[in-house]
């Protein structure tokens, strides 16, 4: 399944870059994307290399997902597409 990056989790005075909302294909709420918790996903750089995360709640009504990645994402990852598997 495929989700889009969308956005760091952060908050008024911090980012964690290790943390990112994603938005998967086919969840339309809350309930869809609680059933993707302990999903691994993986983001592939634009070199080849993976870089691992994992899913660890919902974020917000609409479907979104939080992931937690193995180390930071850079900001070139904003806006593409990881897999989760």
């Amino acid at each position: 399944m495929k989700a889009k990056i969308s956005n760091y989790k952060g908050g008024p005075h911090t980012q964690y870059v290790d943390r990112m909302i994603l938005i998967p294909e086919g969840t339309e709420n809350k309930e869809q994307a609680e059933k993707l918790k302990g999903k691994k996903v993986v983001w592939t750089t634009p070199g080849g290399n993976k870089i691992n995360g994992q899913i660890t709640k919902p974020h917000g009504k609409s479907g979104a997902i939080l992931v937690k990645f193995e180390k930071g994402l850079p900001g070139q990852a904003l806006g593409t597409e990881a897999e989760i598997l």
